[in-house]
């Protein structure tokens, strides 16, 4: 069921019953109105019976029905009747179209004024005390014209109920139809859009208010950004990683090339076969680090402390620039425990082995590269400070991404993929990865765990 149908039945029943609940109390008030209406009738009838028939002790019953005839309006099937306190008729003659029971007449004697009903007819029995003794005053009638206005009230309560109904879900339909109409727009411009359309924006304005409809379509702007940044980003690291891939290719097939030309002394070919494996190995390390990039998980989780992570880290380190590598601590925690992370100590030691290389490969030969922690407000921080070229201001932001190289590191061997490689790693981490540099004076690592 589409949300219009849903909100046009939902906006029906929910009318229907309030409706229906409405015209249900008007039919029981009025109905009550009608009944104590015709009680007062009867009521009145029983009274005036007894003031002019007892009250006036000359007049015969005669005369009463004369009266009754010419200056009370009888009422449908009436019944008039006196009885003494012997449960006896009295004065007028007892009508045969109805019997009054005995236990009524005695519950009159008790109660003083009862309300009854002798089949369709309602009645009242009145106590009334005369010089002439104690008596039982009976009013009986067919309340026809009150019967007969409830069921026109019905009658007309029904008809205005279905035309109602008709007429809001007919309303409702269109009010639905209104109210999602900005929604149908905004689907629409949004069914619109593939990955070639990345470009287009759903318009904000398809609502003139600032309600839910114009907040959707400015989320799914915000989400077509990112979306366009993603594949931005995708189509650039499978531009950076085919250009990085085709590199080392390129030199290989040269080199063989070159090899298979003409027939050559053993050292040649040793020194050319010497090349390739090189450029075979950069192959190899630069396809491991796409996997990684690509496939970093956790995994297994231990408990590691980070100093003696930084010790594996730089053991890693190529022996002839492990020296250069200074680790040095600084305010640390009372308790060793502090220092402990829990994660996957071969996916963090190879992020700061990542760091570390970095740090080295931009450095001067003989340039140290400073690697401090410290434990602060219940984090720990690891510094990785080095000396080397630095990055410029302009170049900074882009660092992250796989593949970028600043314009200072061109003349450096790497493929740009470690740095962005250890962000993610120290991130899976929850962890923080931040680079701070000035161009000419070095470039500041700092982790936070």
């Amino acid at each position: 069921m589409t949300i219009r149908n849903r909100l046009t039945w939902l906006f029906l029943g929910l009318v229907a019953v309030i409706l229906l609940a409405a015209m249900t109390t008007v039919y029981i008030l009025l109905a009550s109105y009608t009944h104590e209406e015709f009680h007062q009738r009867l009521r009145d009838r029983a009274e005036v019976t007894g003031y002019v028939f007892l009250e006036q002790d000359e007049l015969r019953a005669e005369a009463f029905r004369e009266f009754q005839r010419r200056y009370l309006r009888t009422l449908n099937g009436e019944v008039l009747q006196i009885y003494d306190d012997q449960l006896r008729p009295r004065f007028i003659e007892q009508d045969t179209r109805v019997t009054i029971p005995d236990h009524i007449l005695a519950r009159i004697l008790t109660e003083k004024r009862v309300y009854f009903t002798l089949g369709s007819r309602q009645a009242i029995g009145l106590f009334y005390t005369d010089n002439q003794g104690q008596f039982i005053i009976i009013a009986a009638a067919e309340n026809h014209s009150g019967t007969a206005r409830l069921e026109h009230l019905i009658m007309i309560l029904t008809s205005i109920f279905v035309v109602s109904l008709v007429v809001i879900y007919v309303a409702g339909r269109v009010f639905a139809g209104k109210a999602l109409a900005p929604i149908a727009a905004v689907n629409d411009q949004v069914d619109r859009i593939t990955t070639q359309d990345l470009h287009l924006r759903v318009n904000g304005g398809v609502s003139h208010e600032q309600d839910e409809i114009t907040r959707l379509a400015r989320t799914f702007n915000r989400m077509l950004e990112r979306l366009e940044d993603g594949f931005e980003t995708q189509r650039t690291f499978v531009s950076n990683a085919s250009h990085e891939l085709r590199t080392p290719l390129t030199a290989t097939i040269g080199e063989l090339q070159v090899l298979l030309n003409r027939e050559r002394e053993p050292a040649a070919y040793r020194e050319g076969l010497a090349s390739v494996l090189s450029e075979l190995q950069q192959l190899k390390l630069l396809i491991n680090n796409l996997l990684d990039l690509t496939q970093t998980n956790t995994g297994a989780t231990d408990k590691i402390r980070l100093d003696e992570l930084l010790s594996e880290a730089r053991e890693a380190v190529l022996p002839e620039q492990r020296r250069r590598v200074q680790v040095v601590f600084g305010q640390l925690p009372e308790e060793a425990e502090a220092l402990e992370v829990t994660g996957n100590r071969q996916l963090l030691s190879r992020a700061f082995t990542n760091l570390f290389d970095n740090a080295l490969k931009y450095s001067p030969a003989d340039a140290p590269v400073e690697v401090r922690l410290e434990y602060r407000a219940g984090q720990c921080h690891i510094r990785v400070q080095d000396q080397g070229i630095g990055i410029s201001e302009k170049d900074l932001p882009q660092i992250f991404q796989p593949f970028f190289r600043a314009d200072t590191a061109r003349n450096v061997v790497g493929h740009g993929v470690g740095l962005p490689l250890a962000r993610k790693i120290i991130q899976l981490h929850g962890g923080e990865l931040r680079i701070t540099s000035r161009l000419g004076q070095g470039t500041l690592a700092e982790v936070v765990l």
